[in-house]
């Protein structure tokens, strides 16, 4: 837990007079913070195989440190072979303390494990929110390669409390996330 305090130490300390100065806010409560790290994982597949899903709740609960639910259909839907409150992916929603260790593990362990990997798309939902799209669920360091049936990918979404893009992005990018092109600093 010494590591959570450590980023959440360097929000404090160093981040947010960062994004003070740089934005020019009046007021401490201005300046954008992350709110939540939601994880999810859309299973279609898991329509013809029910076991999918209890290996994406065991993966995700080991990958997050908190317990993964299921989400479930909200209508049928024929041609997929789907029926109202079949479950058809996972998600798992981060605050506090849980959320910054995710954040360390996903900039300092997760990716520089990607093969090729060169940086992350810097694209806002406009709203100051990111989006990042995982195609491997094998980059965390809990999975256990040998055990994998099937490789998954997931989205990962940062919501912030920033206004704007630029924001969000800024205080992402002081969290460490390596974006590809960097943006006008």
């Amino acid at each position: 837990m010494s590591n959570t305090a450590s980023l959440k130490k360097e929000y404090a300390e160093r981040i947010a007079p960062a994004l003070k100065e740089q934005f020019q806010y009046s007021s401490a409560m201005q300046i954008p913070v992350l709110k939540k790290i939601v994880i999810n994982q859309g299973l279609g597949i898991a329509v013809a195989d029910k076991k999918i899903i209890d290996v994406a709740i065991n993966e995700m609960t080991a990958i997050t440190g908190q317990k993964a639910v299921a989400t479930i259909s909200r209508k049928d839907i024929a041609n997929f072979k789907l029926r109202k409150k079949m479950p058809v992916g996972v998600m798992v929603t981060l605050r506090r303390e849980r959320m910054y260790e995710f954040l360390e593990k996903l900039v300092r362990v997760a990716l520089p494990r990607i093969r090729d990997f060169k940086g992350i798309e810097s694209k806002f939902d406009g709203r100051g929110n990111y989006t990042l799209g995982i195609q491997e669920q094998i980059i965390f360091p809990e999975i256990n390669i040998d055990s994998i049936t099937r490789i998954l990918g997931m989205n990962i979404t940062f919501v912030t409390s920033a206004q704007t893009d630029e924001e969000g992005y800024a205080l992402l990018k002081e969290f460490g996330l390596p974006f590809k092109n960097a943006k006008k600093d």
